[in-house]
This record gives C-alpha cells, structure tokens and sequence, in this order.
C-alpha cells in the first residue's frame, strides 16, 4: 500500500493557483484511475484506489500547505506506513512550467508544505515535483505561487495532468525513470 499526497490549499478561492496544482494532480489520478468517492479523514479528503495491481490512498491535506505535515503523518499513523509508502505532488519554483521530476529527499526549499511534512516526518520520502515556472525575482514569488493559472496555460496544465495519471502505474511501480520519461513523451505529442 502507498499513500500519495497532494499538497495545497482547501476551498474554490485557491482552486485554481499553482500552489494547488499538488490536489489537482491527486484528483486527475482518482478520476483517471475509477477511485472510491471522497471521503474525510486524517484532516483531510481520502480516496482509495488500485493503480496496476497495488493499493493507492490519496491524500489532500485541509489543514492549508504550512500544516499539512499533521494530516500526513496521521494517515502514515494509522495504515501503520513508513515514508518510503509516502509520494508528495507539490509545485516547484525551480522547474520550468509543465515539467515533471521525480525525486526521493531533498530539501525543501521555501515550501511551506514540505517543511510541515519534513518536521513531522523527516526529509526521507519521494516526492513528484510539478514545474511552476519562477517569476524571476524574488519579490514575486508570493504572487505568482497564489496567483491562478493563465487561461493560455491551461491546456498544457490539462495536458501534463493527464500524462501524470496516465502513467501513474509506473509511478506505482516503482519505476520513477520510467514515469519521468513516459510523461514527457506524452507532453511532446
């Protein structure tokens, strides 16, 4: 069984900004992939699904991105998982637009949302990093980070989405090169 996170902010209002694209990621996965309707727990919305032949619970935390590590590490807690069960989706600055990385540790570079689960957990656990783009100063991230996507990126965003879950199965799997390179060749079509 994995537990797979989608990081960000509850409620219509923050919706649609790149700091959420973590929850439009996990929600992507649930419909793509026939999950069992939301359900809240864990201070957050749950739903349970297979992806290939294993168990997947994923995650939206409610506790807004700086508490999400409490609604993390409740739900580790109670299916009795390790952080090597545990996948986070969450924006990233750092990676152009569009761009999917997959990686294990790390720091959390001003994430608000992985700090929380890095202070409830430790650093030791994979996380996909959805590319946001970064502004270029700054002065600006704040904005940009709460700002909503343009209404010229959104056919990209659908896009990347949806390779995310089309190839969830390898994600599942284990195989992070696999994914990473599935999701890119699927983007460039």
């Amino acid at each position: 069984m994995q537990l797979w996170v989608g990081l960000g902010n509850p409620g219509p209002q923050y919706a649609m900004q790149r700091h959420n694209v973590g929850f439009m990621a996990v929600d992507t996965i649930a419909e793509v992939h026939g999950f069992a309707p939301v359900q809240k727990k864990f201070q957050g919305w749950v739903q349970d699904g297979r992806i290939g032949g294993g168990r997947v619970i994923l995650l939206k935390p409610a506790t807004f991105m700086n508490e999400s590590g409490r609604a993390v590490g409740e739900a580790l807690r109670f299916y009795k998982l390790g952080v090597k069960a545990l996948t986070v989706f969450h924006d990233e600055l750092d990676l152009a637009p569009m761009k999917v990385k997959v990686k294990s540790g790390g720091g959390t570079a001003g994430h608000n949302g992985l700090r929380s689960i890095d202070q409830h957990l430790g650093a030791d656990f994979r996380r996909v990093l959805i590319g946001i783009g970064h502004p270029g100063h700054k002065d600006r991230v704040t904005g940009y980070v709460l700002g909503n996507y343009a209404k010229s990126e959104l056919d990209a965003l659908a896009d990347m989405l949806g390779a995310i879950a089309g190839e969830a199965e390898w994600l599942a799997q284990g195989d992070d090169a696999r994914f990473m390179n599935n999701v890119a060749s699927r983007q460039a079509d």
